[in-house]
């Protein structure tokens, strides 16, 4: 199989879920790819949990980056020979031949910048990790009401925009894939200028996705290869402080989405509205 993938793993205090997601990698390719760890987390010593992965290496940037910006200073420390970035959250772990099946679908088209798999969660039930992109409406009326009213009409059209609900294998253009796993090809994530790391965590999955394919490159969502997905394991100790991350990514994510100075009016009622959201929320857990 042709092209050089590197694994990129972001950890935040996340040593256990580091050990399970590197056990899985060598049943995902016949060739496993080189590994690069980002220790977001200075404090926390990953290099004992490392040892038995020979082709890994510990990047210790010594503060938290971020998740696109940790990933980005891996990007900027890549070898030479590297034409895939494998991007992916330490609380996942690759099912048999997964790696090699994104691979294999990334390379079917020179036009193809990132694929994504299936991702299932702990009861088996698959994450919407493929969407298209939000509209100002349907992004707003989703983000401000979907608690309160679930059955919003903007929610229901954000819901069904959602392809990892798409019966079949069959890969699917999408809008955006979740940054929880996702294989980039080097020269696209180079050619946008990789993640906006003004974004510390969410959304620049989602701002990547839009960029990519603004460039022109395919974005696509690959069912056929499928990984699992703990989820929120390295955040579950920090959960106020990662709801007021998300509602504060949703709104840059919007703002910089529409930047025009005659959407002044629209950035200002979102930035109200995103943080009575945020209280609310934190208000209610």
């Amino acid at each position: 199989m042709n092209g050089t993938a590197t694994l990129v793993v972001v950890s935040y205090f996340s040593r256990h879920d580091v050990v399970a997601c590197l056990r899985s990698v060598p049943f995902a390719s016949i060739r496993p790819p080189q590994v690069l760890v980002v220790n977001n987390a200075a404090t926390d010593d990953l290099q004992g949990v490392l040892e038995p992965f020979g082709d890994t290496t510990l990047l210790e940037p010594g503060a938290n980056l971020g998740y696109g910006g940790a990933v980005n200073y891996a990007a900027a420390r890549l070898t030479d020979d590297t034409e895939w970035i494998l991007v992916t959250n330490p609380d996942v772990e690759f099912s048999a031949g997964s790696i090699d099946e994104l691979l294999a679908v990334a390379q079917s088209d020179d036009r193809i910048g990132v694929v994504g798999p299936r991702i299932t969660n702990d009861d088996g039930t698959i994450y919407p990790s493929a969407r298209d992109l939000p509209s100002l409406t349907v992004g707003a009326g989703h983000a401000a009401l979907h608690r309160v009213w679930p059955e919003n009409p903007w929610s229901k059209r954000y819901l069904r925009a959602d392809k990892s609900k798409t019966p079949g294998t069959q890969p699917l253009a999408s809008g955006w894939l979740s940054g929880a796993c996702l294989l980039v090809r080097r020269t696209a994530f180079e050619q946008v200028g990789g993640f906006d790391d003004r974004f510390f965590m969410y959304f620049e999955d989602v701002d990547l996705g839009e960029r990519l394919g603004n460039a022109g490159w395919r974005v696509l969502y690959v069912p056929s290869a499928s990984v699992h997905h703990a989820g929120g394991t390295s955040t579950r100790d920090h959960s106020a402080a990662m709801q007021r991350a998300h509602h504060r990514s949703a709104y840059q994510y919007l703002a910089k989405r529409y930047h025009q100075w005659y959407y002044l009016p629209v950035r200002v009622a979102l930035r109200v509205g995103l943080a009575a959201r945020a209280a609310a929320s934190l208000r209610a857990s």
